[in-house]
Parts: structure tokens; sequence; C-alpha cells
């Protein structure tokens, strides 16, 4: 590490890769509230912030661990969930009075159909005016959940066919025996 009199330490969020501080300039000069959107492996959150100078002031957030509140019965991480949870993000800021916004997906990479999109998607349906590339969002099979349906019954098959596997491996040990 360089060392000296002239020498300045980064910032340590930069250093540590948390924050883009130059897009993070850009969003912030837009003037628009930001959806702000992250997600982990279980959950996703989405929050509209706006810029203060004393700090960043929360106008509405939501989780998909609320879901669970409204009657969602299943995964919290996937698609569907990030679509829905945008959906009640999107509703409550409508509520508290935001119409437009800017998407801020943090240092989270860019994919198409992501889960991050979904979440996009549906704060757009909630109501909230964001600019985004309709390319980029899932299509409505994947935000209904058509694809785990898919697999779900996939496994179902996989299953049935453990259980003969499974059956035939104990019949051979008690015939060994």
């Amino acid at each position: 590490m360089a060392t000296g009199p002239t020498y300045r330490v980064g910032y340590r969020r930069k250093r540590d890769g948390q924050t883009n501080y130059k897009s993070r300039l850009k969003t912030l000069k837009s003037g628009l509230t930001r959806l702000v959107i992250r997600p982990s492996n279980k959950h996703i959150k989405a929050q509209l912030v706006s810029y203060e100078e004393n700090g960043d002031l929360i106008v509405a957030a939501a989780t998909s661990s609320e879901l669970k509140k409204h009657g969602w019965a299943h995964a919290t991480g996937n698609l569907p969930a990030a679509y829905l949870t945008g959906l009640l993000c999107g509703i409550r800021g409508k509520q508290k009075g935001v119409k437009d916004a800017i998407l801020d997906f943090g240092m989270n990479t860019s994919v198409k159909g992501s889960r991050i999109y979904a979440a996009l998607k549906g704060a757009v349906d909630g109501g909230l005016s964001i600019s985004h590339d309709p390319k980029m969002l899932p299509d409505d099979g994947r935000l209904k959940g058509s694809h785990i349906a898919s697999y779900k019954e996939k496994f179902k098959s996989m299953e049935a066919d453990f259980s003969k596997t499974k059956t035939a491996i104990e019949n051979d040990l008690k015939k060994k025996a």
C-alpha cells in the first residue's frame, strides 16, 4: 500500500466494493425518487428512497417476507415473489404520492429477466412511472411461476422413480441378507 504525505485513502465503501459513487451521483442528480431493489438468496427488498441533505428518506418499503401476511405460501426469494414485492412497494409509494422513480440496483449485475427486473415490473404495474427497457423484463409466464410449476411436475415424476428405485434397492438388500 502506498504511503507518504500525499497519499489519500479512498472511501471504505468504495474499497469494499459496496458503493459505486459515480452511478450514485448520477441517480441523485436526476432528482427523482429511487426504487432501490436488493435481492438476497431468500428474500427481496424494495424501497422508494428520496434524497435529503441529512440523509436518505425511505418513502415506502416492502420485503418479500411480508407476502406471507397477504396469503403467499411459497418461497420468498424467487421471481414471482420479487414481482409481488415490487407491486406492494409500488402501491405503497403511489399512496404516499410518488409518481416517478428511477431504478437503483446498486452493485448487482444487470441480467435480463432477473429478480431485479421482476420487482421493477411489479412497481410499474403498481402505478409508478419508471423508465426502463421492456426487453429486460421477464415474461408473464415466469412472473406467474409457470416455470416453477413445470419443474414441480417434473419433480413429481422423479419422485415416483425415486420411490421405485428405493424399493428395488431395499428388496435387493433383503434378498442378500
